[in-house]
């Protein structure tokens, strides 16, 4: 039996080019399977659905390697649990090589499509680092200019100063000063803080 799983990340995205290309591969709706969901993990219910009712020399039908899923180590676990335990095939049609029948005109398919898959989990894992070292280096880089990086600083009220002195000199609670200063106790903890370890750096008392 060949079935077609179709994904799209949310309810307002079009599923209709990869309905398309189910339909050229002569399936019906019947048994087309579509989430409208996330694709991080593999709890999507019309997927789960699918995949009980996928058994050996069964055939999956995907458009793209990145509907079954955006993980690649999920994807090569899952990939290994379709094709190994259950024994179904997948054909992934915009990638002819993650195709894992064998027949007279694909001799190797499951050998070379899960070769395929690690080389493509290790590219994807090398991007993710390479992004990861480019924004830690910008976000350094930032820095040492000055740069400010995530929210927009609060702009402290103008008795913060007298509150904060106050507050070290334990003439008043955490709670009392953030009620001053009509701001979160947790904020007024992170800005008082700043401002101890800013005056300790000039080696003054607070």
């Amino acid at each position: 039996m060949n079935y077609g799983y179709v994904r799209v990340s949310s309810m307002t995205q079009n599923i209709d080019r990869q309905m398309e290309e189910m339909h050229k591969w002569g399936l019906n709706d019947k048994y087309i399977y579509v989430d409208k969901q996330s694709g991080k993990d593999f709890e999507r219910p019309n997927y789960q659905i699918m995949k009980k009712k996928l058994k050996e020399n069964d055939l999956l039908i995907i458009k793209s390697i990145d509907r079954l899923g955006r993980n690649y180590e999920m994807i090569i676990k899952e990939w290994q649990e379709l094709t190994k335990e259950i024994n179904c095939d997948i054909v992934v049609i915009d990638f002819p090589l993650l195709d894992t029948r064998i027949d007279a005109e694909n001799l190797v398919g499951k050998f070379i499509s899960d070769i395929v898959l690690q080389v493509l989990s290790f590219v994807a894992q090398n991007e993710r680092e390479n992004i990861r070292q480019r924004q830690a280096e910008g976000i350094r880089i930032a820095k040492e200019k000055g740069i400010h990086m995530g929210r927009p600083r609060m702009v402290l009220p103008k008795n913060f100063n007298d509150i904060v002195v106050k507050y070290y000199n334990k003439e008043i609670t955490n709670v009392v000063a953030a009620k001053k200063l009509n701001m979160a106790r947790t904020t007024f903890l992170k800005y008082a803080k700043e401002y101890k370890e800013k005056k300790i750096k000039k080696n003054l008392d607070v």
